[in-house]
């Protein structure tokens, strides 16, 4: 059995100012973590330093904001973390976004894929030398089931250019996420840092309610049915600090067991041609 224990380790979280990404931050904050909030609004990212230390009675938490629709803003906030020549253990790319129409990011990507697939491979890449100095390390990625809106990667229309449909969308960008994580677990494997991918089950968060009345009533009605962001949270916990998945690696869980995602969510051709076609995308911005 390892003797990981999260006191003392800093843990970035992406998405951290609410939902599943504030709810970690608590549960991690109450082991001990040091915690590197990240999120686009200051406010709210303030309000989630109070929220940590008035339910865990911790004040080792900050707050870097960074918009994730900006790739430029990913890069600011990666290397301005590396600069500082801080440690860092855990890593958790919670952050996401759900819209019902297309919206292109700034840089000219489709949103969702831009946000939820895009900015986290670029953070991670450019984080990575640093968690590789403080193996071990781990990575996690919350990725979601909705990978099974889609029958693989859109490798002709990754923007979705022609015909935008929300949830087969949504579900390439979780794709994209579970695909990133296997292929970064076998890139680093031997390295004492694990990558491994989560479903959080269906969580009354905030994700969707950027999308005019619709978004915001619909999940209300559908709360009653859904995971309070606390039990959502419960894997992502899991995967950064029990001992007993120390250098488990590649992996997919739901309720902090290891579970099979979809067929196409494991192809390693296509979680190859994901890296390079990244890689691609993302060009001089991954130049550390």
């Amino acid at each position: 059995m390892s003797d990981w224990t999260l006191d003392g380790k800093t843990v970035l979280i992406t998405g951290a100012t609410g939902g599943i990404g504030l709810a970690a931050a608590v549960a991690l904050a109450r082991q001990g973590a040091q915690l590197v909030l990240v999120g686009r609004n200051q406010a709210r990212g303030l309000d989630a330093i109070s929220e940590i230390r008035r339910r865990a009675g911790s004040d080792r938490a900050e707050f870097l904001r960074a918009d994730f629709a900006s790739l430029a803003e990913v890069r600011r906030l990666a290397l301005a973390f590396v600069a500082e020549e801080r440690p860092l253990h855990v890593l958790i790319n919670n952050a996401g976004t759900m819209n019902t129409s297309r919206r292109l990011t700034v840089d000219g990507f489709e949103e969702m894929f831009a946000v939820n697939h895009l900015a986290h491979f670029l953070l991670t890449r450019l984080l990575l030398p640093r968690l590789q100095e403080c193996a071990p390390a781990r990575i996690v990625h919350v990725a979601s089931n909705a990978h099974a809106f889609c029958k693989g990667m859109r490798w002709h229309d990754l923007s979705h250019e022609r015909g935008f449909s929300a949830f087969p969308a949504y579900g390439h960008s979780k794709l994209a996420n579970i695909l990133f994580s296997g292929e970064l677990a076998r890139r680093l494997r031997g390295s004492g840092v694990t990558s491994n991918a989560l479903h959080p089950g269906a969580v009354a968060s905030g994700i969707g309610t950027n999308n005019g009345v619709a978004g915001r009533v619909v999940p209300l009605l559908l709360k009653p049915f859904f995971r309070s962001p606390a039990k959502g949270a419960e894997t992502a916990v899991y995967l950064a600090s029990a001992a007993e998945v120390a250098g488990v690696t590649g992996k997919y869980f739901l309720d902090s067991k290891p579970v099979d995602p979809k067929p196409w969510a494991l192809d390693t051709n296509a979680a190859g041609r994901l890296w390079v076609t990244s890689e691609k995308l993302l060009g001089n911005l991954l130049q550390p």
